[in-house]
């Protein structure tokens, strides 16, 4: 049996029943490119604390390793390449401010200015009744993440924002490198009935690395007719929710499916609010525990596929005064 098949049956965690019934889909290989665009001013309407992430991912399902893959995956006990093993290779921005972007100087009490640019490689293999994810990430913060011509760029040419005025204070130029694993479970909870689909499955997960070092939790589901069962949560930014971002084209043309969950975190590091990991620079008090919860929904059109997806996210330091709502756009298309 090709890769591609086995990968599907394994990594949606949508499906209500076993590899049985999986077996009878059509076997094909499939090669995606997605892209994913993360923004405050998209969900809560603001412009700081997280206030942009896009990543461009190209996700091939039944792909050939390179020898560097092997040998990560050797140094990581609960990881194994195998038949099922699928990968992916993303390159990716993200942007952080503190609430006021017009000032000059740094508020005291409020997170740095920071950017990251990475690039990453992601694999998803099955052992025994679970799903396991690894990603390797590899980037730069500092002005060399070039945060700064990114937000003056799209403030002055796309949104017509005000121009952020407080990047000479942002973190200094850093290597930065996570290792992350996470696990899902993908069929422990699932049910049809009336022509639709209800599922659900927990995960859990850990990040390593001066970037982020964190554990997580959490829970996802999931509502869709029962015909458009070969569908994946889209991929995000980290710190989110899982999803490999894969679909199948419709067989009456389009499809739909509306998804969701929880999702907590232990952080013992973020650089974004601990602040530089060699260098003095402006750091926060960060809390310990992150929570978000976030909704949306996806059509699928053919070869193509748009989601939206809003976000709530906790406090994630002490002075900060509330939560940040932001949405995600997620555009991908199938070949």
């Amino acid at each position: 049996m090709r890769k591609s098949l086995i990968f599907l049956v394994i990594v949606l965690f949508v499906l209500p029943a076993g590899a049985q019934e999986a077996q009878e889909t059509q076997e094909e290989s499939a090669q995606f490119w997605t892209l994913a665009i993360e923004n405050d001013s998209i969900g809560g309407g603001t412009d700081h604390n997280y206030t942009s992430g896009v990543r461009l991912s190209y996700f091939d399902v039944g792909a050939d390793f390179p020898d560097f893959a092997y040998n990560l995956a050797d140094h990581v006990p609960t990881f194994s390449i195998n038949e099922t093993s699928s990968i992916f290779y993303t390159a990716g921005q993200n942007i952080f401010t503190p609430n006021d972007i017009r000032s000059r100087t740094q508020d005291p009490k409020d997170r740095p200015w920071a950017a990251f640019l990475y690039a990453s490689m992601g694999m998803a293999t099955l052992t025994s009744n679970h799903v396991d994810e690894l990603e390797a990430t590899l980037g730069v913060v500092g002005p060399w993440a070039l945060g700064e011509q990114a937000q003056k760029f799209v403030h002055r040419r796309i949104t017509d924002s005000p121009r952020p005025r407080g990047w000479d204070n942002q973190l200094k130029n850093e290597p930065g490198v996570i290792l992350s694993w996470r696990r899902r479970w993908p069929w422990k909870f699932s049910h049809e009935t009336h022509g639709l689909l209800f599922s659900a499955g927990p995960h859990i997960g850990v990040s390593l690395g001066n970037i982020y070092t964190y554990a997580d939790t959490g829970l996802g589901f999931r509502i869709s007719p029962a015909s458009d069962r070969w569908e994946d949560t889209p991929l995000r930014v980290r710190p989110a929710m899982p999803g490999t971002g894969y679909f199948e084209k419709p067989e009456n043309g389009l499809g739909w499916y509306i998804f969701g969950g929880v999702d907590g975190r232990a952080v013992a590091r973020n650089i974004f609010l601990d602040g530089n990991s060699f260098r003095d620079s402006h750091s926060v008090d960060k809390l310990p525990l992150v929570g978000d919860a976030n909704a949306g929904v996806a059509f699928t059109l053919g070869p193509a596929r748009l989601s939206y997806t809003v976000v709530y996210r906790t406090r994630e330091f002490d002075e900060q005064s509330s939560g940040d709502v932001f949405g995600a756009v997620s555009l991908s298309y199938r070949f």
